[in-house]
């Protein structure tokens, strides 16, 4: 059974349409979990009227809340209606939404952040980094990035894994992501599939050694991959159909392998990166993310401080 206890829905103010929350609604109703359904807003004009007092400003701003506070109230009672579950609400005034989400899930110990999805490219993605992106580098709890994919009984489930690697980090976090996602399956009566990609022969040295046989090399790195596969999968449970070891970059694999099974979640470890390599680099899940058509839960490794914590 999944062991979040309190679960925060990021509203997005677009739309009557709350897809995070109705994906909230059902892990709460299958785990008791609380739910608080929570919007960020900021008027850059409302900071610029140098005539008022600041107690003036102040005002103005909390009108503001408090009108947006009555609308997600209504929403909630529309959304909510065919729910036993009752959604607490909460509206604050914040100029960067990304942090007062992050701010709210470390002050009130939330387990599990729910956010819906919007599709980001080109030039865009990497000079404004969507909240989305911040989320996954920085909240310190898992975070649900809902797309528009239904969660039928009997569905699948992807944990991307990196079997063959030796690094420590890594393992643990295989380990992580695969125990969320078995999780996700007992509550859900899924089914948890293992997809691990590995790199090819790197051409230039194809080209630079001529002696180099990349057949042999290819089959020697597949092998490796493919014994780590079943040494994991067997420690876990996942029965060798539901194991997928595929040469290709993550980002190639992993959509590739959820459409190909109708994946209804992919579970993915990232390691939180920011400054100047996240905006440059990115995150394997971040490249992953607008190639998906499923929701993304993507988890930090044990110990992971949050740059925002205090």
């Amino acid at each position: 059974m999944m062991n979040y206890k309190k679960l925060l829905v990021v509203i997005d103010p677009t739309t009557e349409q709350q897809k995070a929350l109705k994906r909230a609604l059902l892990i709460a109703e299958k785990t008791g979990a609380s739910v608080t359904a929570f919007l960020s807003i900021y008027d850059f004009s409302y900071e610029m009227t140098t005539m008022l007092s600041v107690d003036e400003r102040e005002t103005m701003r909390q009108a503001v809340v408090d009108d947006r506070t009555e609308w997600l109230t209504e929403l909630l009672a529309k959304q909510v209606k065919s729910s036993s579950l009752a959604v607490d609400a909460k509206v604050v005034w914040h100029n960067r939404p990304f942090e007062s989400i992050i701010y709210e899930a470390i002050e009130q110990g939330f387990d599990l952040i729910v956010k819906g999805t919007h599709e980001h490219g080109g030039l865009k993605s990497v000079i404004f980094t969507p909240t989305d992106w911040h989320l996954m580098r920085k909240a310190p709890v898992p975070v649900l990035l809902v797309k528009e994919h239904d969660w039928p009984e009997q569905g699948q489930i992807i944990a991307a894994v990196n079997v063959g690697t030796a690094d420590e980090e890594h393992s643990s976090l295989n380990q992580k992501v695969t125990h969320t996602a078995l999780e996700f399956a007992r509550t859900l009566n899924g089914q948890v599939n293992l997809v691990n990609s590995y790199p090819g022969t790197p051409v230039n040295i194809a080209i630079e050694i001529p002696e180099f046989d990349p057949g042999s090399f290819n089959e020697s790195v597949r092998n490796h991959h493919n014994d780590a596969m079943k040494t994991f999968a067997s420690t876990h449970g996942v029965a060798p159909q539901h194991c997928f070891v595929k040469e290709g970059l993550p980002e190639d694999v992993i959509p590739a392998v959820a459409k190909e099974v109708d994946a209804e979640l992919v579970v993915i470890g990232t390691v939180g990166r920011h400054g100047i390599s996240a905006a440059l680099i990115g995150n394997t899940a971040e490249h992953v993310i607008d190639m998906l058509d499923c929701d993304v839960l993507a988890v930090k490794p044990d110990g992971f401080v949050s740059p925002l914590q205090k």
